[in-house]
């Protein structure tokens, strides 16, 4: 029951939506006088419509504009004091994978692991929200004070703060989700390699925002091709509004076109080093002296108005011999039967009235190049089939009708996960196809709106198709299930958690499936969380110092923080892999932290004896770090540098 209003209606408004009603293209979004973004009208765009001749404006240019687009641009440049903190209980196999989850605000995430992931990853997907008006998006509040900002970053309260519903009556609709994307996608460009891809999935809401924006971040040369996915093709087919949907779209750039960056190999698409089903027969991926191949069409062109007077060179037999694998060819009228050699049965369309003899090779290259055929015994006689084999192609075609929207929650039944805990995930097959174009058996893929887990559960599954070390970095907000229509489950109470579940599952169900070892397949993932820094806030003015607040000073690092806590920040602060492996050593009776064979030793013991850092300075490592509370006096400190001096003098040594 609607309640009695306190106020006359608002005549402006309502003439705001006359406008619109006449001349929607005049609609803009703007800021009022108190710095908020609201619907508005473009008075230069409704003046030409109501004149007959040009009227005076301001200075026309092509650009993709909006209100807060200049605030996201400074966001996406300003530092962050936050930084990643293990998940030692949620982690997989911690000391031997390459992989990494992190939970947390992705655009604080993609600022702290800049420095140690610049240039290096091939291949970013992300499918973000889709600014439907049904979903939620990130609330980046830009006006907020420092204090607020270093309290709110990578930290989500109870209340789910950190996401903000995007309704189709917030004045700011277009220009929050434009500007949530714009810092995000800024900042992801710097992750690719130069011959990396970003993959974008969207549909109609926002595909035309999302390709500029796109075009303005990556350049609109470096664009690569818009997939259209069709993803549903059950149900109605007309909506109340037109046309049901049934598509989406993967907007796909390049981080520099030189001419030599190109999709690879679109046959990979067929899964070939695992066993696959055609026309309901089930093959194997095979090799023979020419390399691996999988089986793909028939080789029969059943265009029924190819005979032998319109394409006479399409239209003979062929002959087989099973014994030792040579091919021979005939014209169809020819009744030779060549002695050992089989005739391959004729081609029946399907309803098998009409039987064919038209290839789609000429007589001469099924002879020349025999060796990619496949020659298979049926119940209807000998068919004839194309191979495909692994070589490098441009032939990826951009549109996707194979792969169900309903193949997301499939995917998760056959892994034993309940569909009900995620909405719509994305099928494994539709981001396995992107994999296998555009990465290499060794590269990094990252998905920074890593939703249920698919990304990460793509690459698990094109590593078992070709033996690959694909590693993935995800990241996705702990957001809590009440944000979606997802099934509560307890101990599953966030996406995070959920999605962590799922890969496990996954990497469980796939490492079973190959019978690989952990050595042979990489089934974990190390877990972090996005959280405020380490460091306190010691720096006061006298009067502001108390003498109860002094002993609190004497250590300027947070009281919560694990010598793991410590190592990962200055992993992170000299711009390492957080992959690379970690061992634990006792030097001088003090415990250490060994990263990647010396590259870096730490040592964060409330109390370092002079033994302990000859020890380690005598390991000669590249770099060194200990904590700046160890030691009493700098006195103390200035020894250490010494020690340094004298017996490692390459080395950089720096303290927290």
């Amino acid at each position: 029951m609607e309640k009695v209003g306190a106020h006359t209606r608002d005549l402006a408004q309502a003439n705001i939506g006359a406008i619109a009603e006449l001349f929607p293209q005049v609609m803009t979004e703007a800021l009022d006088a108190e710095g908020n973004v609201t619907r508005a009208i473009d008075f230069d765009a409704l003046r030409q419509e109501l004149s007959d001749h040009v009227v005076e404006g301001p200075r026309e240019r092509y650009v993709l504009d909006w209100p807060g687009k200049r605030a996201a641009m400074l966001v996406a440049n300003a530092p962050t004091r936050s930084t990643l903190r293990p998940m030692m209980e949620e982690s997989i196999n911690f000391d031997t994978t390459k992989n990494l989850f992190i939970e947390g605000d992705n655009l604080e995430a993609l600022k702290i692991l800049q420095e140690s992931y610049i240039g290096k990853v091939k291949l970013i997907y992300i499918d973000p929200p889709y600014n439907t008006g049904n979903d939620f998006i990130y609330n980046d509040d830009f006006a907020e004070s420092n204090r607020e900002y270093l309290e709110r970053t990578g930290q989500l309260d109870d209340s789910g703060a950190k996401l903000l519903a995007n309704t189709e009556a917030n004045g700011r609709f277009h220009s929050d989700w434009l500007s949530m994307m714009y810092s995000r996608l800024r900042l992801a460009r710097n992750f690719l390699s130069d011959d990396g891809i970003i993959c974008v999935s969207i549909d109609d809401n926002e595909f035309t925002n999302l390709q500029k924006l796109l075009n303005e971040v990556f350049g609109e040369r470096n664009f690569l091709n818009s997939f259209v996915w069709v993803s549903n093709l059950k149900g109605r087919q007309i909506g109340g509004h037109g046309a049901v949907g049934t598509k989406e779209y993967i907007l796909c750039y390049a981080r520099k076109i030189d001419g030599t960056m190109e999709f690879r190999d679109s046959a990979s698409r067929l899964k070939r080093l695992m066993p696959t089903v055609y026309k309901g027969m089930n093959y194997t991926a095979e090799h023979d002296e020419h390399g691996p191949y999988v089986l793909k069409n028939e080789l029969y062109n059943t265009n029924s108005a190819f005979n032998e007077e319109t394409r006479p060179n399409l239209v003979f037999d062929i002959y087989f011999d099973p014994s030792t694998g040579d091919v021979k060819t005939s014209a169809v009228s020819s009744e030779h039967v060549h002695s050992g050699y089989v005739k391959i049965a004729p081609h029946a369309n399907s309803n098998g009235k009409h039987q064919f003899h038209a290839y789609r090779w000429s007589s001469k290259k099924v002879e020349s190049e025999s060796h990619n055929l496949a020659f298979v015994e049926s119940p209807a006689g000998w068919r004839v089939y194309t191979k495909v084999r692994d070589v490098d192609s441009t032939n990826v075609k951009d549109l996707i009708m194979d792969i169900s929207t309903s193949a997301g929650s499939a995917d998760l039944k056959k892994i034993g996960v309940d569909p009900a805990l995620f909405d719509f995930p994305k099928p494994v097959d539709l981001v396995a196809q992107l994999i296998r174009m555009a990465t290499y058996q060794d590269s990094i893929v990252m998905d920074f709106f890593a939703g249920s887990g698919t990304t990460a559960h793509a690459v698990m599954q094109v590593n078992a198709e070709d033996a690959g070390s694909r590693r993935w970095i995800m990241v996705q907000l702990a957001e809590l299930h009440e944000m979606g229509s997802v099934k509560d489950l307890p101990g599953l109470p966030t996406i995070s958690n959920r999605a962590r579940h799922r890969i496990d599952m996954a990497a469980s169900r796939t490492a079973e499936s190959l019978l690989m070892s952990g050595n042979d397949f990489d089934a974990g993932f190390r877990a972090f969380k996005v959280d405020s820094g380490g460091y306190r806030q010691v720096v006061a003015t006298p009067d502001a110092t108390q003498q109860t607040s002094l002993e609190r000073m004497i250590d300027n690092l947070e009281a919560d923080r694990t010598e793991m806590d410590l190592l990962t920040q200055v992993i992170l602060d000299w711009g390492l892999d957080l992959s690379l492996a970690i061992e634990t050593a006792k030097l001088g009776g003090t415990s250490v932290a060994i990263v990647d064979d010396s590259a870096l030793i730490a040592c964060f013991s409330s109390a370092v004896s002079n033994e302990t850092v000859r020890l380690i300075a005598a390991q000669k490592p590249l770099r060194a770090a200990f904590r700046d509370s160890s030691f009493k006096t700098d006195a103390e400190r200035i020894n250490v540098e010494q020690i340094f001096r004298e017996l490692s003098p390459d080395s950089q040594v720096k303290v927290i």
